[in-house]
């Protein structure tokens, strides 16, 4: 199931890393949703499929958002840092990933 609109990523691609926060490892635990920071560019069907591929299980819903880069200042002036889009992935009941 890819979109219309598919910017060519590899599932690889679309996925960087997970995201594990207190937050996060409580929705992962309690919940059943998964964090992972992906490429700025991946839609919501992506990320699905790529988190179907890679793990091997059903996924219910993906939401999305982008946390901005913040301003730091270094030795020669201030720099903006990039900005890093999340996903929160939900998984059909019973399935799990492991992380670790």
């Amino acid at each position: 199931m890819s979109s219309s609109r598919s910017t060519g990523l590899d599932a690889t691609q679309v996925l960087k890393r997970p995201v594990l926060t207190e937050k996060s490892t409580f929705r992962m635990n309690e919940l059943g949703q998964y964090t992972f920071a992906v490429d700025g560019r991946a839609s919501k069907d992506e990320i699905k499929d790529a988190v179907e591929k890679i793990y091997s299980v059903k996924v219910v819903s993906v939401n999305t958002q982008t946390d901005k880069g913040r301003y730091r200042r270094l030795k020669y002036g201030e720099v903006k840092m990039s900005d890093v889009k999340k996903a929160i992935v939900r998984l059909k009941e019973g399935d799990r990933i492991e992380l670790f």
